[in-house]
């Protein structure tokens, strides 16, 4: 069944642009679907199983996370 998730774009993910490399949309997930093994890495995204709520959207200073239909 098609529904909602979220997509990094990685060529706009920088975490080293987010406070102490903590990538504030994997803090912003309230379902825990991102996550960072280190500060500084590339956060790690779930989208099967993203229920398409947008926090991380909101938070992301960056703009590289978008809401997409599948």
């Amino acid at each position: 069944m098609p529904g909602k998730q979220a997509l990094v774009n990685p060529y706009k993910c920088h975490p080293e642009k987010c406070d102490k490399g903590i990538c504030v949309a994997a803090q912003a997930c309230s379902h825990k679907l991102i996550k960072q093994e280190d500060p500084y890495d590339i956060p790690m995204f779930h989208p099967s199983a993203c229920q398409g709520c947008g926090d991380c959207v909101r938070a992301c200073p960056l703009k590289a996370i978008q809401i997409v239909q599948m």
